[in-house]
């Protein structure tokens, strides 16, 4: 089978034919990959090796996508052949394997629980999810993380009220999804801030009412003139870049919360007394979401016209394109890119 594999920090993937291992082990899935998410956090903490130097290389990558169940192997339980799936890296129910070893040119090609920049992949039972068979593969695969992960920080780690402000560093896929829930929950003003003009046009369309591009000469005062000088009542930041973490800190309403989704690059630096009052700082961990209780509340919705994700897909690619996708992914020049497995 096809797959991406990262040989080397920061260069392109290596599309290869890999062998699947001959026997699922206890707990494994075998999954046939229709589509897949290019996530952020791949691209930059992978990739880029945000985090330091990758230890386990080669291996292979993707944590969002969808397919159907081709083989189980023993003791699964919750999915079986034929059934539609979202593969995503959240636990779920279900057994926790151990990691599959692929092969390339006779090589070990390291895993983890679940990889979705294949053609096929050994999954851990506990990281897929049940779908409707007529429900649209395509969009399934954003369940993985964009969706549950956005959705979960507004409704786990913010818990957003009625009416309270909301602004948001990053208007990228997870950005999109995070506006579109704090509209779900009729905050407001929800207020998007990114470099791109495009991607405050396009987080409009999901529930931004405001926007603002970080080019602008005054920034703050726009941002103030918008939330009033209290500051926002929850302040989320996705980018991971140290100056906008204290300037989102610094925005957060004395009483308020600021949600730290983007992984930290490197330290930053905070007044920290405000804490010890009402002020809030957390980090996220994926939304704190719950992928098998969470996607089919999500599905209800779209099956009842409730909500819509379709123009959050901006871009679909080949795998055999996979290093187009991420350079495009790179420019911030695209909602959510999506790679197609014919």
């Amino acid at each position: 089978m096809k797959a991406a594999i990262l040989v080397e920090s920061k260069k392109p993937l290596v599309v290869a034919n890999v062998d699947l291992p001959k026997k699922l082990e206890y707990g494994q899935v075998l999954v046939k990959i229709f589509y897949s998410g290019i996530c952020g956090a791949q691209v930059n903490e992978e990739i880029e090796a945000a985090k330091g130097p990758d230890k386990f290389l080669p291996h292979l990558l993707g944590h969002e996508g969808s397919g159907v169940v081709e083989k189980i192997g023993d003791g699964v339980a919750t999915v079986k052949p034929g059934d539609h799936v979202v593969l995503h890296w959240r636990k779920s129910k279900g057994i926790q394997s151990g990691v599959p070893n692929y092969l390339w040119n006779g090589k070990q090609v390291n895993a983890g629980w679940v990889t979705t920049f294949n053609e096929k992949a050994i999954v851990s039972e506990n990281r897929l999810t049940v779908i409707p068979k007529d429900f649209d593969m395509r969009t399934a695969a954003l369940f993985g993380c964009a969706v549950t992960t956005g959705f979960g920080v507004v409704n786990n780690d913010a818990k957003i009220k009625i009416g309270q402000s909301v602004l948001i560093f990053g208007v990228g896929g997870l950005g999109l999804n995070i506006a579109y829930a704090s509209s779900m929950v009729s905050a407001y003003p929800i207020v998007g801030i990114d470099l791109h003009e495009h991607k405050i046009d396009l987080g409009k369309k999901f529930g931004l009412t405001h926007g603002i591009t970080i080019k602008s000469n005054n920034l703050e005062k726009e941002i103030y003139d918008i939330i009033g000088m209290k500051g926002a009542d929850v302040v989320i930041e996705t980018t991971g870049i140290a100056k906008v973490i204290e300037q989102a800190y610094q925005l957060t309403a004395s009483d308020g919360k600021t949600i730290l989704v983007g992984v930290p690059r490197e330290k930053i630096s905070i007044y920290s007394l405000p804490l010890f009052f009402d002020k809030k700082l957390t980090g996220s961990h994926g939304g704190s979401s719950n992928p098998d209780s969470d996607i089919p509340r999500y599905i209800r919705l779209i099956n009842n016209n409730k909500m819509s994700l379709k123009n959050l897909i901006t871009h679909e690619f080949n795998l055999v394109e996979i290093n187009k996708a991420i350079d495009l992914f790179r420019s911030g020049k695209a909602g959510r890119i999506i790679i197609k497995n014919n």
